[in-house]
């Protein structure tokens, strides 16, 4: 059972590049290929896809992609979504783009966080200060608690709710 953890610190360097760490890099290989994708992610950060995670995903968007709804979510993730090649050294070039919504500056230090099914990364100072607020606030305890719970039986889903505001106010964004 293949899955990521730990966290690994890179640097973006003046072209835009930065080197995955080869512990990561064998976990993202299948049949022999290295073939990734970068793409948005939760909370702000961006993530690296492995190929087939992407077809997985692919395949549970294509059910909805004819629902108004959800078009302008499925836009903006795809058009945000980068097939990557690392070179022979494991450089790996971030997108202007991706740089700017992750809010991520050329030279800057990168946290490369594993998080299951994909590596998440972000700016290596935001991933220090939300370690350091969750150490702070004393919240491991509460954290893990909810954590496990999640290992219960499953509950209806989030799908089946209505969307937030928030989202529900991109999704009404004329085109």
């Amino acid at each position: 059972m293949q899955f990521f953890s730990g966290s690994w610190n890179t640097k973006l360097d003046e072209k835009g590049r930065f080197v995955l760490p080869s512990a990561l890099r064998d976990g993202l290989v299948e049949q022999g290929r290295l073939e990734i994708f970068l793409g948005l992610s939760l909370g702000g950060c961006l993530a690296i896809y492995r190929e087939s995670d992407v077809a997985k995903m692919v395949e549970r968007f294509r059910a909805k992609q004819h629902l108004a709804r959800y078009q302008s979510l499925f836009t903006t993730f795809f058009s945000s979504l980068h097939r990557a090649l690392p070179d022979r050294v494991g450089r790996i070039y971030l997108p202007p783009f991706l740089q700017k919504v992750a809010n991520i500056e050329k030279k800057e230090e990168l946290a490369l966080v594993g998080v299951i099914d994909k590596i998440e990364i972000l700016p290596r100072a935001v991933h220090e200060e939300r370690m350091r607020h969750f150490l702070e606030e004393g919240r491991s305890s509460s954290l893990c608690e909810e954590l496990f719970s999640l290992l219960e039986p499953e509950k209806p889903s989030k799908a089946d709710m209505p969307l937030s505001e928030e989202t529900q106010e991109l999704v009404e964004v004329p085109v």
